[in-house]
């Protein structure tokens, strides 16, 4: 008779990265609305400072999190995103095009309701709503652990990337001053030279890495998100060495304990705390707020489920999940959050908008979470998913023993 297979540690269960982000942004809500809250924000915005060549690459404990540990949390999944196009269901362009679609109308429809709700006069926040926040997102789907098919996540994990690029696009072009063309530039030639590696066969890692962080400092100079640095390098990583081993899924195993129980949990430390002082029940009531939360809880699903099914459609290719779990998973991605935040800051930066901004974010994502939970629970069967095959298998067991850095040829 064979011997059980052990429970798997606390730390190894598909559950506990959802619970861990969840129990950080209570915290970080709790610190930001009490008594400790100066010594929290002290805390944040405690310098740190990283400095090369005369330019400020990180000048606070905040900004270290937000631009530096979250360009490795995109590597993370610019890496997961890369094998399944190259060994998963992606890897047929016309099924890798249906979260792009969906992203577009994740991004178009939530605009649209904004503006029908907030009016001209508040036109300039119909970016806010259009956002999603990948690290939420996936942490809270994670509250379904095993249930989740690698389908529903993959669906969402692309779909949150391009929602992301398209965002830091958004904010570059409507948000920011003057790009650094220089700046842009030198990440043009990085980006060229990650590219090169891959296509002359270098398979150690660490030229990859070492180039990267280049990447991401000279991002850091352009005026846009220097966390761009993270998915443009995972996406160079090679999936194969001659000896079938692979470099990608050793990376992808070595980052995902510290991404997930390190990395998110301290980007919800950081990013979750929002201050409610100050905010009145007039402010429920704001056209701002109520056009963010009826852009992000309608207009994400509304925009997500349309153009998916359309794309389904005309391309002839299967949904990525049961209606109700597409619907379930669109919701999900109207978890704006600490995107959605960060875009309010920058079209509104008067201090008596911020209340505002405010209650339709929380209000909006909060609602967004616990219905797409509610639906995926209902539509999702309970037990574990189909394994995956055993050529990938033997990778990922591969992996776990290498590490993240393969020095063999």
């Amino acid at each position: 008779m064979a011997n059980p297979k052990p429970h798997p540690f606390w730390w190894e269960r598909d559950t506990t990265p959802g619970y861990v982000l969840l129990a950080a942004a209570i915290l970080s809500f709790a610190l930001s609305n009490s008594a400790l809250t100066p010594a929290w924000k002290a805390l944040l915005a405690a310098p740190v400072e990283l400095t090369i060549g005369g330019y400020q690459l990180i000048s606070s404990v905040k900004a270290m999190v937000k631009d530096a540990l979250m360009a490795v949390f995109f590597l993370y999944v610019g890496l997961e995103l890369k094998r399944e196009c190259v060994e998963g269901p992606f890897r047929n362009p016309r099924e890798a095009a249906l979260p792009a679609l969906g992203a577009i109308g994740g991004m178009a429809a939530p605009a649209l309701i904004f503006l029908t709700v907030a009016g001209d006069e508040f036109s300039r926040g119909w970016a806010i709503p259009t956002a999603t926040d990948i690290a939420f997102a996936v942490g809270v789907l994670s509250l379904l652990g095993a249930r989740v098919p690698a389908g529903v996540r993959l669906f969402l994990l692309a779909l949150a990337i391009a929602d992301d690029l398209g965002a830091i696009l958004v904010i570059a072009l409507f948000y920011s001053g003057a790009l650094k063309m220089s700046a842009l530039a030198v990440s043009a030639l990085l980006t060229l030279a990650l590219f090169v590696l891959n296509w002359r066969g270098v398979r150690a890692l660490t030229p990859y890495w070492i180039l990267g962080v280049l990447l991401w400092g000279a991002m850091a100079q352009t005026g846009m998100s220097p966390t761009l640095a993270g998915v443009l390098t995972a996406l160079a990583i090679p999936m194969h060495r001659p000896d079938g081993r692979s470099p990608l899924v050793a990376a992808e195993h070595a980052l995902k304990v510290p991404v997930q129980l390190g990395i998110m949990p301290i980007f919800a430390l950081a990013s979750a705390g929002v201050s409610l002082a100050g905010v009145d029940g007039a402010d429920l009531m704001h056209p701002v707020a109520l056009g963010i939360a009826a852009g992000l809880v309608l207009g994400k699903p509304i925009g997500i489920v349309t153009l998916t099914w359309i794309g389904s459609k005309v391309l002839r290719q299967a949904l990525p999940a049961s209606p109700l779990a597409l619907l379930g998973t669109a919701m999900i991605a109207g978890i704006g959050f600490t995107m959605s935040l960060f875009v309010g800051a920058l079209a509104f930066p008067e201090e008596a908008m911020q209340a505002p901004v405010r209650f339709g974010v929380l209000g909006g994502s909060l609602i967004s979470a616990c219905f797409g939970l509610a639906l995926l629970a209902l539509a999702l069967p309970r037990g574990t998913p189909t394994a995956r095959s055993e050529e990938l298998a033997e990778q990922e067991a591969t992996a776990e023993a290498e590490g993240v850095l393969d020095k063999r040829t």
